[in-house]
């Protein structure tokens, strides 16, 4: 690869990583939903309303092989979409491929769920990280989807970690609003007060707070307000997500059987999920995961090392490509766990 790195900067692209970690509510949330025993209402609910996101995945050859040590791990690349009418003109639209909810897909994250189902890691993928693209060579990972779309995104991915992909599924902004909403609302612990710079009138002291959907979307796309830009964004949206999972498997949610199927009303029409992710399958994952809690969920960003150029002058994310190998080595043998108490992780 050909870069000049600067470590030291923070990412300044406005477009970089916009709503990451959002669409980790279109499995984890339904799988909890469906797991509380109302599987066939919202089972069909998921099925119906839901897209589908056909040849989501590459040919077969150019696939890696399942190693023994992983093979009953679940690797859930997931797409954060947004079909607003009104969109930033600098997000650079023309490099992402549209998903059948009619959204471009403008974030992506891998999600990792150990052989024995036990924990959750959430890795967030910056859209302008620099990697190798099959077939294309050394671009943004976002440049995929305008080169192939969904299934050349999972190509490139599975040629960076070296291990299969098993499920997609994409998530639209409105449907997370709807979603915060259902569940009466999401309280979290700010560590940072700020005013949105996009959304007039919302402000978010330092301490605990509880967010309507609203107030969700302003809390999780500022970045403006932040020297540091989408590093801080990348940490607020993980913040919120996992305080939102929290919300939605609590037994106040999972006991209340109007705000499930209300919660699954909200979400379902704004997923779209590959052809082998159906309600079944989510309900099958949902009972090997049902000690899961917030504290059970690591999510961290894919290591890189700040902000560089690249060869033909483009601003990009310098992968960490040591700390990626060994990521990928864990997901390989299945042990995630051991790089994340291993490795700093802490950009």
């Amino acid at each position: 690869m050909s870069f000049d790195a600067h470590a030291s900067q923070p990412v300044k692209k406005k477009h970089t990583g916009r709503a990451i970690v959002l669409s980790l509510v279109a499995l984890v949330a339904i799988a909890a939903l469906v797991a509380a025993g109302y599987l066939w209402n919202l089972g069909r609910t998921f099925d119906s309303e839901s897209g589908k996101i056909a040849d989501a995945f590459p040919n077969e050859e150019t696939r890696p092989e399942v190693k023994d040590e992983s093979k009953d791990a679940v690797n859930i690349l997931l797409l954060g979409t947004d079909t607003r009418a009104t969109r930033d003109a600098s997000d650079g639209d023309e490099e992402f491929g549209t998903l059948p909810n009619g959204g471009r897909s403008d974030t992506m994250m891998l999600v990792h769920i150990p052989s024995d189902h036990k924990n959750v890691f959430v890795t967030s993928i910056m859209r302008d990280t620099w990697v190798n693209i099959p077939g294309v060579g050394e671009a943004k990972i976002n440049a995929a989807f305008a080169h192939g779309g969904v299934s050349k995104a999972v190509e490139t991915l599975e040629g960076l970690f070296g291990v299969r992909i098993n499920h997609v599924a994409s998530i639209d902004f409105e449907g997370f609003k709807g979603l915060t909403d259902a569940v009466g609302g999401v309280t979290i612990n700010n560590p940072r007060a700020f005013t949105s710079t996009s959304f007039k009138g919302n402000t978010f002291p330092e301490g605990t707070q509880t967010l309507n959907g609203e107030q969700a979307l302003a809390f999780v796309r500022e970045r403006h307000a932040f020297p540091e830009s989408d590093y801080q964004r990348v940490k607020n949206q993980q913040l919120f997500v996992k305080a939102l999972l929290g919300q939605l498997m609590s037994k106040d949610t999972l006991t209340n059987p109007a705000k499930v199927s209300d919660a699954v009303g909200q979400i379902a029409p704004y997923i779209a999920v590959d052809d082998s992710l159906d309600s079944k399958q989510v309900a099958s994952y949902a009972s090997s995961m049902l000690n899961v809690r917030q504290s059970d969920m690591e999510f961290f960003t894919l290591p890189n090392s700040g902000t560089g150029t690249s060869a033909d002058g483009q601003s990009i994310v310098v992968p960490d490509m040591a700390a990626i190998n060994k990521f990928g080595k864990a997901l390989q043998e299945d042990k995630v766990a051991d790089f994340v108490n291993s490795t700093d992780l802490s950009r």
